[in-house]
């Protein structure tokens, strides 16, 4: 009975849909194709045996696919495929059904045409063939059909998703406007730590210390900042997304310090960094701290206005969704660069519902420095010069990001 029960489950998760087909040279092989709310998705195992490819399983929900001598690998649940040191965002995540892994669809249609030089996909055909070296890239770009939700490209490389924004005077940069928010504040102090040994530190300090000496280098960079607090003060979360609003903000970035879940068995033992963007969670640990993060609200008195309308929630998740894979990319870019800092682990990009970035209308994430439960790790969050250097490498980030936005001929401010 539970056998046909997990079966039934299983079969209403991943339903089937059209083939594709692979074809090298005289060789065609119809890969089926499958919806899964509303996502279509391949067979990993079935594409690789269609592409002459190899697919490697590794610990942690990691899989590797081989395809020549381009390496992508996939995480379960992370929308994200690596390939060497980079992280190109997904528009969904890859799973896991029945033992098998399963990729969106738009890893066939969109990321191996662009990573591998001698395959193309034709949309019209559903086909991905074997090209002449060095016209894939062409030959995808002249025949793939581009999904709304999907991404444009700036290089051929990363997918980005565009958005419309009003053109620069003749002979003028567009202005690029950085929101940096310093977490908690005030009555919220936020963490406390470490658990056992190092310097005290509250988050709301480091935060602060942090967020300002990041503003001061972006300025120094010549971009224009925003910060939602400046003191030891504290700003609603929904408040937060509105400053950003009014303030036209090109990108929001919200600095906090993590917390180790007191049920662990080892606590004080966990380190490490990791960036979030919004999206519903989908891990229990990233629904903790999403919790964690949002209990902020406890200390604010004024009750959302909006709550409980359904148009205002309508537009509201329609602004989110658009900036949904611009996050994803700043948040792979924030992390990183993070590691050139941080000694722990990298913990990697994850997506949550933080409240604070709910109303910030762009690309927004939210980091989490370190540990500060972690005596190695708070001794680095409450170091000057550890601070100096993070401020650094998150404005690193941010350029890097700001550049891929920017049109050819134009360029950031020197």
């Amino acid at each position: 009975m539970i056998r046909a029960l997990l079966l039934a489950l299983q079969l209403a998760v991943v339903t089937p849909d059209g083939p594709l087909t692979v074809r090298l040279g005289d060789r065609a092989v119809d890969i089926p194709v499958a919806t899964r709310q509303g996502v279509q998705v391949v067979r990993a195992d079935v594409l690789a045996r269609a592409l002459d490819a190899r697919l490697q399983s590794e610990a942690g929900g990691r899989y590797t696919l081989r395809i020549g001598d381009v390496a992508l690998g996939f995480t379960e649940q992370v929308p994200f495929v690596r390939r060497g040191g980079e992280a190109l965002p997904l528009a969904s995540a890859p799973f896991v059904a029945d033992g098998r892994l399963f990729l969106p669809l738009q890893v066939v249609s969109e990321v191996v045409p662009r990573l591998v030089e001698t395959l193309a996909y034709d949309a019209a055909a559903r086909e991905l063939r074997r090209v002449a070296p060095g016209a894939g890239a062409v030959a995808a770009a002249a025949t793939a059909t581009v999904a709304p939700a999907s991404a444009a490209r700036d290089d051929g490389a990363t997918p980005v998703l565009r958005v419309s924004r009003p053109a620069p005077a003749p002979g003028r940069a567009a202005p690029r406007t950085v929101i940096v928010d310093a977490g908690h504040g005030g009555p919220d102090n936020g963490m406390r730590g470490p658990l056992r040994g190092g310097p005290q530190i509250r988050e709301k300090d480091i935060t602060l210390a942090v967020a300002r000496r990041y503003a001061d280098v972006l300025k120094a960079r010549g971009l224009r900042v925003v910060m939602t607090r400046t003191t030891d003060t504290l700003i609603a979360l929904a408040d937060r997304g509105r400053i950003a609003n009014r303030e036209r903000g090109d990108l929001f970035v919200s600095i906090h310090v993590n917390a180790a879940n007191p049920r662990w068995q080892n606590a004080g033992g966990a380190r490490g960094y990791e960036t979030y963007f919004l999206a519903d969670a989908k891990t229990e640990d990233a629904r903790r701290v999403a919790e964690m993060e949002n209990a902020s609200e406890r200390f604010e008195s004024v009750a959302e206005t909006s709550r409980g309308d359904p148009l205002r929630f309508i537009v509201t998740d329609m602004q989110q969704n658009e900036h949904l894979r611009e996050s994803s990319e700043l948040a792979a870019l924030v992390q990183r660069y993070l590691g050139r800092v941080n000694d722990g682990p990298s913990r990697g990009v994850k997506q949550a519902g933080f409240k604070v970035l709910v109303t910030a209308f762009m690309p927004a994430v939210l980091v989490e420095l370190g540990f500060g439960t972690n005596a190695t790790d708070a001794a680095m969050l409450h170091d000057g010069a550890k601070q100096q250097r993070m401020a650094e490498v998150l404005a690193d980030a941010t350029e890097e990001y700001l550049r891929r936005l920017e049109p050819k001929g134009s360029a950031l401010p020197e």
